[in-house]
């Protein structure tokens, strides 16, 4: 189901996904260039997917509510309503823990720092504001969707921190760039392959 909503994000959203990854990516290499700053492939491709992790964020959030639930100010009121593990348990429990993992994720890299106490409070500003701008926009508030969120930030950064402390216990030779942007490629080559595999049935 969580990849079904990627692709879906992708599908309808490609047209602005494409022009806006040709326009961030130019600009970028052309700021590199002239400036004589040294280009680090999979570094750009972190940068680039985290923006593009963003807009595909506002997507999510920001597009017609088909959900007939109020608003709720109760915690674990929501969560606990769903059995466990059923369709609607994974999309709205799972989903809201996943949804801010990748944000949880990235940010500590981004701001070189290992403070949980940081991404906590940056999750939940995102989360605040994701959950009262739905509310202005006619959706619900929903303070079940906000602990889930800050628990998948967490998550994230756990997973940051895991996967600094495995690159240190690395032999020196694994710890080069060229064998990241070799990773970063394969993965990212891989996912076009795939993704216009599907967008090619689709559309």
């Amino acid at each position: 189901m969580i990849i079904n909503s990627i692709i879906e994000i992708i599908t309808n959203n490609w047209p602005m996904l494409l022009i806006f990854i040709v326009i961030v990516t130019s600009l970028r290499i052309t700021y590199l260039i002239i400036n004589h700053e040294r280009f680090i492939f999979y570094k750009e491709i972190l940068a680039l997917l985290f923006v593009i992790y963003i807009l595909s964020l506002f997507y999510t959030v920001t597009f017609e509510d088909v959900s007939w639930s109020t608003s709720n100010f109760v915690p674990f009121k929501e969560m606990f309503r769903y059995a466990f593990m059923s369709s609607s348990f994974i999309k709205n429990v799972t989903g809201n823990i996943i949804i801010l993992m990748p944000y949880g994720l990235y940010v500590p890299y981004l701001l070189k720092t290992n403070k949980a106490s940081i991404i906590m409070f940056l999750t939940l500003l995102i989360s605040l504001t994701i959950e009262f701008t739905q509310l202005a926009i006619g959706r619900v508030f929903d303070i079940d969707d906000i602990m889930l969120n800050v628990l998948g930030g967490l998550l994230g950064y756990l997973m940051y921190e895991v996967v600094k402390k495995t690159e240190k216990r690395l032999p020196s030779f694994l710890r080069k760039h060229w064998l990241y942007n070799i990773i970063i490629g394969i993965i990212v080559l891989l996912g076009m392959i795939y993704l216009a595999t599907i967008l090619g049935v689709k559309l």
